[in-house]
């Protein structure tokens, strides 16, 4: 079976192809550069790479989000579409367990950690069990205080993984002690291969037609309309 995977959900860009569970090929980049210009050429490098045609894929698995609202509209559009015309299967993961995939040899807790800014995280916490990732703490949008109080209750060591974890570093090493563990650089990107994998273990495929991303918040803009109708109707 030959997967095509998509991530575009944060700044990091990881477009991967896989047959019968061989990497065939990988493009992975960490640089902030508009994902609606860089994402197709990708896709169409990774298949020049191989000397496939997207019509050969018989799947295709995305990052649904949380992250970038704009990020994960592109990686989302792109997978529907290519869904669409070419009739195949699309499978949405969460691109936090995308990130937490990366601590497979890790005996402990993994906390991915992208920033939502104002001191705000996209997070949650998983545990591999049997091979296999298992949600401890649902993927969520969380002020920095309230994951470490959700964490604070666990007594094992954590793994936090994820580009954006060095904005928290210092607290979250200061709070948790020696059961903190920062991810090595290396480690803290998102890899499409990783999400290849994971979609691989779904027991079935989004609707093509309502399938939408995971924001795990409003857009600022609706919560800023939202606070103003608020106010006009207390003043009515």
């Amino acid at each position: 079976m030959i997967w095509l995977g998509i991530d575009t959900a944060n700044t990091p860009l990881s477009v991967a192809i896989v047959k019968d569970g061989v990497l065939l090929s990988e493009e992975n980049t960490s640089i902030t550069n508009n994902h609606s210009l860089r994402a197709m050429p990708a896709i169409e490098e990774v298949f020049n790479k191989v000397g496939m045609k997207p019509s050969e894929i018989d799947a295709i698995a995305v990052s649904e989000g949380p992250g970038s609202y704009t990020g994960v509209r592109i990686g989302v559009t792109i997978a529907k579409t290519l869904a669409w015309t070419l009739k195949k299967p699309v499978f949405g993961v969460s691109s936090l367990k995308v990130l937490a995939a990366n601590g497979v040899f890790f005996n402990g807790l993994i906390c991915p950690i992208v920033d939502a800014r104002r001191n705000n995280v996209y997070s949650g916490v998983y545990k591999y069990t049997d091979g296999k990732l298992e949600t401890i703490i649902e993927d969520g949008h969380y002020s920095i205080e309230h994951l470490k109080n959700l964490l604070i209750e666990f007594e094992e060591p954590i793994l936090f993984v994820g580009k954006d974890t060095a904005m928290h570093e210092e607290n979250l090493v200061e709070t948790f002690g020696d059961r903190a563990v920062i991810a090595p650089f290396y480690t803290n990107l998102p890899r499409a291969s990783s999400l290849i994998h994971i979609a691989e273990q779904a027991s079935e495929s989004e609707d093509v037609h309502s399938f939408v991303p995971e924001y795990r918040r409003i857009p600022e803009a609706e919560a800023n309309w939202l606070k103003e109708q608020g106010k006009g109707q207390s003043h009515d």
